[in-house]
């Protein structure tokens, strides 16, 4: 039998191994971002996950989100301009919330956060030698101390991803890291239709018609944005997602 610590090893090494293929081959960038998110949910314990990244201008852009309450709050706190998320990329450091029922450094924040249902978030930086491209917030429903063995294994994980999402030289960082991310934003708001237009036909939530579509997409090895867009535009029969 499986123990649970063998199981979590073998998850986190399946994990790495999915960042690593990404440095040898093409790959979905936004599967790759909302794979980081569902793996940070498995491995650490966090019951929701959201990932920022900066965009040409240097101003942080909401790229991926692992369920709707987590999406909402991410948006929030680029709306108000304040959250440790804003800070973490900021910094380029660690930013611990255990209790946001304590927490005053960022009040609008904090009463969105809590109204949704978190009680405590981390924020890890996106870094490679020193740039800072954004962060990724964990986030639990309860008061929650994350042990440095788990902040740990996020920030590596941050870390692999950063390197997959900057796999050029040096010299084409930027260029490249603007490409992905102006793809990554235009695709995300073909998904977010394509949720709302399965959610409405089959009468399901907006995870769980994500979450069809991208089994959809991992089952025939085609990247989400064009399934989304395959939905969006009535070229896939959104009978067979929702069957």
């Amino acid at each position: 039998m499986t123990t649970p610590a063998r199981h979590r090893e073998q998850t986190l090494v399946e994990a790495f191994v999915r960042l690593a293929d990404t440095l040898v081959t093409d790959y979905d960038v936004i599967d790759l971002f909302h794979g980081l998110c569902a793996d940070c949910v498995s491995l650490l314990g966090a019951d929701a996950a959201g990932l920022l990244l900066t965009d040409q201008r240097g101003s942080l852009q909401l790229v991926s989100a692992s369920n709707e309450q987590a999406q909402v709050v991410e948006l929030f706190q680029l709306q108000a301009d304040q959250g440790p998320c804003l800070d973490c990329f900021r910094t380029g450091v660690q930013v611990r919330v255990d209790d946001l029922a304590t927490e005053d450094r960022w009040p609008r924040f904090t009463s969105r956060a809590r109204e949704n249902g978190f009680g405590s978030v981390h924020a890890l930086p996106m870094r490679l030698r020193g740039e800072v491209v954004g962060a990724l917030n964990l986030f639990h429903r309860q008061r929650h101390v994350m042990d440095d063995a788990d902040l740990g294994v996020g920030q590596a994980l941050a870390d692999v991803a950063t390197i997959a999402i900057l796999t050029d030289r040096s010299s084409r960082q930027r260029e490249l890291l603007t490409e992905q991310l102006q793809a990554a934003l235009t695709s995300r708001v073909i998904i977010e239709q394509a949720k709302g237009v399965l959610a409405e036909r089959g009468g399901i939530g907006l995870d769980q018609a994500f979450a069809r579509m991208r089994s959809y997409a991992r089952g025939r090895q085609v990247r989400l944005a064009d399934v989304a867009r395959d939905v969006v535009e009535g070229v896939i029969d959104t009978r067979v997602l929702l069957d």
